[in-house]
């Protein structure tokens, strides 16, 4: 009998219906021996999780509404096995998450090829300073920072799988007008749309992705989202490798970068709207009468997201948000960490990036070594983005997880501002593709952001201002170099001292998050169960507002 009938008798006897063990049982306790053990599941075994659907009092109280899209597939007495589920999500990792991959390609292709365009004399043929290269970095932030809500907005009203898509076209239009570009001004203009026409893409994506995977999940998947940063680094250098060569009368070869770029991204931005479907159980479209999940596949899908976290039920995919749900939002105290910690964090590493290419050009380098002689950092950083991230869903410590890339960057900066003009380059280039190279534990703030928000309208909202916070502290960074700094060792001791900073800040967010989880598990302790009862049915507390939410830390 298989794991569905034998639930089905169950049921109609009147017993409880089967339950997995919680996932971390399932794997065994922590240790380092773990780390790197494949733990055996019986693959024919039960692996619904328990949640408060099993229960008759908090079943209505989280019980999704008519009007939430995927309503029709919740089933509260529906069970699967792991052999369906790993199934099932293998073919979501196929049908959602790589194309998701492929975006994010096109997103940092078109915003990142401007540091290949200056290995091949992008700011002498526009007369343009150093200076004017980070006002159009910073124009571009800024733009990207003001377009996050704005997005958002739109996103929630009209769906991701209709406003991403646009997002992409129109941005690409611009991307390879800068084909044209004549001088600062038009420099100036084409970095302010593109980062208006770029912002809100990533917090789009991630919501989207939550409609499909669990909490647990989402972390290592986006991990392998933000993958696609170094794949656009590596492919990216050898594009440029062999388009900057291309020549045509006075044409540079960094034109017709910013043309076959921009047109690959057109491309990848009219396909996408045949390649996103609104939800788990909305993948038929006039293109695709079939759908690409079977009946039985949609309930597994709906069932085992909303056993992890029923607040996704809170709003339809095409439900707008209401200046009041983003004034409470922005106003919810209990996010600030992460909003500061969006800000700071990527400071310590983030000049060194953006002049990577600059610094190896002036080190000496030819055009073509400056491109070449970024991939070992961009193997390096990607090889530390996945190692943090699954080390975060191991240890489920997101604070532990991200200050490593702290530690990772401390001493090594105080090593670059020791050296001078007389410090071999080799020595110069190892330091700085290390510092490059960094462990990149963005991917694993956000989805802490997320699974911290609480609930859809919350999680939509705060997605945006983290990411606003992100683009701000990308600002302040893109102008710790300056031109009258040479050798940078101001702008290094600056980044050192910020660096000292953020270790702080991380063990205050540990402790923040532990206080209120103490304090919320003392309350709920005290009560009677007829007083969770009626705290349940009766709250108006929402999202991470609950006193039954506890937050990662």
């Amino acid at each position: 009998m298989d794991s569905k009938s034998s639930s089905e008798s169950l049921s109609a006897l009147g017993k409880p219906l089967p339950l997995c063990d919680s996932y971390q049982e399932l794997r065994g306790p922590r240790s380092f021996k773990n780390l790197f053990r494949r733990h055996r599941i019986d693959l024919d075994s039960i692996a619904t999780q328990s949640s408060v659907f099993d229960d008759p009092v908090t079943l209505e109280a989280y019980r999704p509404p008519p009007e939430y899209e995927n309503t029709h597939r919740f089933d509260p007495d529906a069970r699967w096995t792991w052999r369906e589920e790993k199934k099932l999500v293998r073919k979501i990792d196929v049908r959602i998450m790589i194309w998701a991959g492929v975006m994010f390609f096109a997103l940092d292709l078109d915003r990142t090829n401007i540091s290949q365009a200056n290995t091949d004399n992008f700011l002498k043929d526009l007369h343009l300073t150093t200076n004017d290269f980070n006002l159009g970095n910073t124009l571009y932030r800024l733009s990207f920072l003001m377009a996050e809500l704005p997005s958002q907005l739109v996103s929630k009203r009209v769906g991701p799988d209709v406003w991403v898509p646009t997002q992409m076209t129109l941005w690409s239009v611009v991307a390879l007008s800068q084909y044209w570009l004549s001088d600062r001004k038009s420099f100036l203009a084409t970095r302010f749309l593109l980062g208006f026409l770029e912002g809100g893409f990533i917090p789009d994506v991630v919501l989207y992705l939550s409609y499909f995977y669990t909490k647990r999940e989402l972390p290592i998947r986006l991990a392998w989202f933000w993958v696609s940063n170094y794949i656009t680094a590596m492919v990216g250098a050898f594009m440029a490798t062999g388009i900057l060569y291309l020549r045509s009368g006075n044409r540079a070869g960094w034109r017709y970068l910013f043309l076959i770029e921009g047109l690959l991204t057109l491309v990848i931005g009219v396909t996408s709207y045949f390649l996103m479907p609104p939800g788990p159980t909305q993948t038929k479209a006039w293109f695709r009468p079939k759908g690409w999940f079977t009946e039985r596949e949609e309930i597994i899908m709906v069932n085992r997201v909303l056993r992890d976290d029923p607040t996704k039920s809170d709003m339809h995919n095409r439900e707008g948000l209401t200046i009041k749900m983003i004034w409470d939002t922005v106003c919810d105290w209990r996010m600030w960490p992460l909003y500061v910690l969006g800000l700071t964090h990527m400071i310590p590493v983030g000049p060194p990036q953006t002049y990577l290419t600059l610094t190896l050009t002036n080190l000496g380098f030819s055009t073509t070594q400056s491109n070449l002689l970024t991939l070992p950092s961009t193997t390096c950083g990607l090889l530390t983005l996945l190692l943090t991230s699954y080390l975060a869903e191991f240890v489920q410590s997101r604070v532990g997880a991200c200050l490593v890339l702290q530690i990772w960057a401390l001493p090594l900066l105080i090593a670059l501002r020791s050296f001078g003009s007389s410090t071999d380059q080799w020595v110069y280039f190892a330091v700085v593709t290390l510092i490059t190279g960094f462990p990149y534990v963005h991917p694993i703030q956000v989805a802490w952001a997320s699974t911290n928000s609480g609930s859809v309208r919350a999680r939509t909202i705060s997605a945006s201002v983290y990411n606003m916070f992100v683009q701000a502290g990308v600002i302040v960074y893109a102008n710790i170099y300056r031109a009258d700094d040479a050798v940078n060792k101001r702008g290094n001791l600056v980044l050192i001292i910020i660096c000292s900073a953020n270790i702080v800040i991380y063990i205050l967010t540990f402790f923040f998050y532990r206080g209120i989880n103490r304090y919320r598990d003392q309350r709920w302790n005290r009560m009677t169960v007829t007083e969770r009862e009626t705290y349940l049915e009766r709250t108006e507390d929402q999202g991470n507002e609950r006193l039954d939410f506890r937050f990662a830390y």
